[in-house]
């Protein structure tokens, strides 16, 4: 007996139909089984996606430039502050060295006079070097109490109607730094009450 597999013969199909042959009228062609408006849609969806995914690679290149321009800028301030407080404190010491120049001439000299001409020499070598660095005196004395610039430390009674509210007395004098106050001036103030 044989079997029926050794008696077939290989058939090959080929379809004549005019719509299932692609266009050239070779092999059928891949048919999608989308219509076209939404293979469009796909299409454009595709295409915004892309240009989505570049937009969000450059903003986090530039989010990236910008942290690291914000931290050198960090680093220039601090190393510009730093090295105007050692200006700063290098021409204190001036006023340090002169202040030891005094002591040691007092100690050598007879009279007191000396120590004090020297000290005298320092404050306002001090007071110019503040001055420099923008630091001034408040002018207290005889003025119009002012609780800006001034701090009420005591009152006295106050011996014409024109003194009542001025300061008679400066305890410990305020600056000022720009237009700004550094430190109020602690003052005595007449009162009539």
């Amino acid at each position: 007996m044989s079997s029926s597999k050794e008696h077939e013969i290989p058939v090959k199909v080929v379809d004549r139909r005019w719509w299932a042959r692609g266009e050239d009228g070779g092999e059928p062609a891949e048919r999608s089984t989308k219509p076209t408006y939404v293979e469009e849609l796909e299409r454009q969806v595709a295409e915004k996606d892309r240009i989505a995914q570049e937009y969000i690679a450059k903003y986090r290149q530039a989010a990236s430039e910008f942290e690291e321009s914000r931290l050198r800028l960090r680093r220039e301030i601090s190393k510009d502050i730093e090295r105007s407080r050692r200006e700063i404190l290098a021409d204190l010491l001036d006023v340090v060295d002169n202040l030891d120049r005094a002591i040691e001439a007092a100690g050598k000299a007879a009279s007191p006079d000396a120590l004090l001409q020297g000290v005298e020499m320092v404050r306002r070598q001090f007071l110019s070097k503040l001055e420099s660095l923008g630091v001034k005196r408040i002018d207290s004395e005889g003025a119009v109490f002012d609780p800006v610039r001034h701090e009420a430390v005591s009152t006295v009674p106050a011996a014409t109607p024109e003194d009542d509210g001025r300061v008679v007395g400066i305890v410990r004098h305020g600056y000022t730094i720009g237009d700004d106050v550094l430190r109020p001036a602690a003052v005595a103030v007449a009162s009539r009450n």
